[in-house]
């Protein structure tokens, strides 16, 4: 893990899909965002985002997506500077499911929305209908496809949010609280989508405050406050430290309370299984 006091990185851009060096971004005088934010995003990454609110997530994933144009700083994507002339490539490929999914949901009906981004890439009728039907079915609403997106329940706008944007086939994928306002078959829905485009290689961007799901799903996490990064490693060297977890305001997976609670005891032995779900610590327990 990378931490200190001012600035957590990973700056080994080798291989990177998406570079970012000294980021800095500036609503107004009184909030400033971000101050100098450096990371490198690999292909195929999970990777969690986690903060408070107005901790800078957000406008970090805007100004990799392209919506926000940097005050400082420079944004490579596979090693090409985003510039005016490049920014389009950027947006084609770097995908955004925002937090709510009525602020991204335009169109009459579902099959108009999840055809709007293919269609803004001018590509031939026939391969636009080819691409919305393999995401409708993909998330499971082929059959919403003449019905108005507003109407639909918030599980069932979340999934069409989310077929807007694998129509566009991008190679990365940013989740901003994806399981907002979500109940527990929707949340649980989303994260099988969630582990099936991983398995199909996209690069996975994630902001949550479920510390749970940061513990099972992600397998880099990166931690801001005040606008920086502060740290950056797995899930089990973040949540057990324990400077980064009250400096950023977080707390600790259940699992890993669990477990540490029953190695303290003298229930397990120290040997650190860290299991990250029930079954797995069920599946521990049986097999001592």
């Amino acid at each position: 893990m990378i931490f200190n006091n001012t600035k957590a990185t990973n700056t080994d851009a080798s291989g990177a899909i998406l570079q970012v060096k000294d980021l800095h971004y500036v609503y107004d005088e009184m909030n400033v965002a971000l101050k100098g934010i450096n990371v490198s995003i690999y292909p195929g990454e999970r990777i969690a985002v986690v903060g408070s609110n107005g901790a800078g997530k957000s406008t970090f994933f805007l100004n990799i997506n392209g919506v926000l144009t940097p005050e400082q700083g420079e944004i490579r994507f596979h090693d090409i500077p985003v510039t005016k002339k490049t920014l389009k490539q950027l947006r084609k490929n770097i995908g955004i499911v925002f937090q709510y999914a009525d602020n991204q949901i335009v169109a009459s009906t579902v099959k108009a929305e999840v055809s709007f981004g293919p269609m803004n890439l001018k590509l031939p009728r026939e391969v636009v209908q080819a691409k919305v039907k393999t995401a409708m079915e993909y998330m499971n609403i082929s059959e919403f496809g003449d019905r108005p997106p507003h109407y639909l329940s918030g599980g069932e706008k979340k999934r069409v949010a989310i077929a807007d944007i694998i129509a566009m086939e991008p190679e990365v994928i940013i989740f901003d609280e994806p399981t907002a306002a979500l109940d527990p078959v929707n949340a649980s829905m989303l994260e099988e989508v969630l582990s099936r485009l991983s398995e199909e290689g996209k690069t996975l961007l994630i902001s949550t405050h479920d510390v749970d799901f940061t513990y099972r799903w992600a397998e880099r996490v990166l931690v801001f406050c005040d606008g920086q990064i502060i740290a950056d490693g797995t899930p089990l060297e973040i949540f057990r430290n324990q400077e980064v977890v009250e400096r950023a305001n977080l707390q600790r997976p259940m699992m890993l309370d669990v477990y540490e609670g029953l190695v303290s005891a003298g229930v397990l032995p120290d040997d650190q299984a860290y299991p990250k779900v029930p079954s797995e610590l069920q599946a521990y327990l049986n097999n001592r």
